[in-house]
């Protein structure tokens, strides 16, 4: 993995932070200025795709709609890491979410690999 330097104040290797962010995947709640602070101090949308996806997936478990953008930003830039993020969309029962997950679908279809569509449809549709 690249050892890329990435945040202001606290200078975190990419490494560090998917750390970090698997942590905090184990927290029951985040608050929505918690939330902003880790996007705003870490530029989390800008890190690489193995940040980016643990991003996704703390957005998605707290529902932090701010940041949907980000987690259609991920799915459409990176259908083969998404196939998770699409049940955990859909599986929180959440309209918002599960309509986010059906958008980013529709504008990926036509280009996803065929076995990876075929999961997604599944769970989506």
């Amino acid at each position: 993995m690249e050892q890329r330097l990435v945040g202001g104040g606290g200078m975190l290797t990419s490494e560090q932070l998917v750390v970090l962010l698997e942590l905090l995947l184990e927290e029951e709640e985040l608050s929505v200025p918690t939330m902003l602070a880790l996007q705003r101090t870490y530029s989390l949308q800008d890190q690489d795709a193995e940040v980016q996806h643990r991003w996704c997936e703390l957005v998605v478990k707290h529902a932090y709609t701010q940041a949907y953008g980000d987690v259609e930003h991920f799915l459409v830039h990176y259908q083969a890491m998404g196939v998770y993020l699409y049940g955990e969309l859909m599986i929180q029962e959440d309209p918002q979410q599960q309509a986010l997950a059906r958008r980013c679908l529709s504008l990926v279809q036509e280009e996803m690999d065929q076995s990876a569509r075929r999961v997604v449809e599944e769970m989506v549709l």
